[in-house]
């Protein structure tokens, strides 16, 4: 199995050309084949001897992961389906936005948190990911990156980390790193790490505020409570540019009533941030229901008597299978 090239930085790349026999400033000649110009293959590299060349493909490849499925929503989302070398599927989900292309990236095949509420979970854990960019036919249109797709980011952090650098640093996509967003359950020790170590936007799946009730739906708040994972971050500053959303499912009869919106209140009091009410979306063998749009309205209208900045987020992709929390891997053999 041949190395992936996506992925590494200048430094590696020379490393690489010098052990291929090429000049050390062949590195960056492929670092801006594979940022700027998004290739496929080491053959489109042409400023490299053709020499050069074939000795790269000897032991490496752009490696690009091919869609091997796409599908539209009837709102303009489109679904896209890879498939591992191992044969794991992964989905990424592109979501138009008047001029805006968000791409939901995911940083695992399957997941191991276990949220009982999430079909990627459900699945189990398969891999880590090396996330890419490149492969969407909008690849060149897009303008902003979540890593909330399947998996757990901050499981996965050594390799998420290097995908933002590809899109941040000036030798790659050079972007904004307001442009990119990180969607954790509170992986407490990687949160640190992702705090100090990134610029980029932050979400957290809160839920519940009530620790015993988030426990039933979310196995992490064992290990890494939501409290703690408020404390820290009330330690850093989001009055700024860089901001902190909390992302909270709401689940009929289960975290819906005033007394969670006033424990959730109290819970975020003093930390610059929003909230971002999603409607849930109905899966298989799953005690609770869809809110309605009223109480959905009534809930958000509490949190901001309350004085949080709340959201109802509009919900995109549910006819294909591409809204928050459906994402599966399910690939149609044949």
């Amino acid at each position: 199995m041949k190395t992936r090239l996506l992925g590494l930085g200048p430094d590696q790349l020379k490393d690489i050309a010098t052990e291929c026999g090429l000049p050390r400033f062949a590195g960056g000649q492929m670092a801006r084949w594979l940022y700027s110009k998004r290739v496929r293959s080491i053959d489109a590299m042409t400023d490299i001897s053709l020499e050069g060349r074939e000795r790269l493909k000897e032991k490496y490849e752009v490696g690009t992961m091919l869609p091997v499925e796409v599908q539209t929503s009837a709102d303009g989302t489109r679904k896209y389906l890879f498939l591992t070398e191992k044969g794991d599927a992964v989905e990424a989900v592109m979501i138009p936005d008047g001029e805006r292309r968000t791409l939901c990236v995911s940083s695992q095949a399957g997941c191991k948190m276990g949220c009982r509420f999430c079909m990627t979970g459900r699945g189990g854990f398969h891999a880590q990911l090396a996330s890419s960019v490149f492969a969407v036919d909008e690849a060149a249109e897009l303008t902003n990156a979540v890593f909330m797709g399947m998996g757990e980011p901050l499981d996965n952090w050594e390799e998420v980390k290097k995908a933002m650098e590809v899109l941040t640093a000036p030798w790659g996509l050079a972007w904004s790193p307001k442009r990119l967003t990180l969607s954790t359950i509170g992986v407490l020790p990687n949160l640190k790490r992702y705090l100090d170590e990134s610029k980029c936007h932050l979400a957290v799946s809160l839920h519940n505020p009530f620790p015993k009730e988030r426990l039933e739906l979310m196995p992490v708040e064992k290990a890494w409570p939501v409290r703690e994972v408020v404390n820290l971050l009330k330690h850093y500053d989001f009055s700024g540019q860089r901001r902190v959303s909390f992302e909270y499912t709401v689940f009929s009869g289960w975290n819906d009533s005033p007394r969670h919106a006033d424990e959730l209140i109290r819970l975020l009091r003093g930390l610059e941030c929003r909230v971002n009410l999603i409607r849930f979306h109905q899966i298989p063998d799953f005690p609770y229901k869809t809110l309605s749009q009223r109480s959905m309205e009534a809930f958000r209208d509490r949190l901001t008597e309350g004085g949080l900045t709340a959201t109802i987020r509009a919900s995109r992709g549910e006819d294909i299978m591409a809204a928050c929390g459906l994402l599966a891997g399910k690939h149609k053999e044949g």
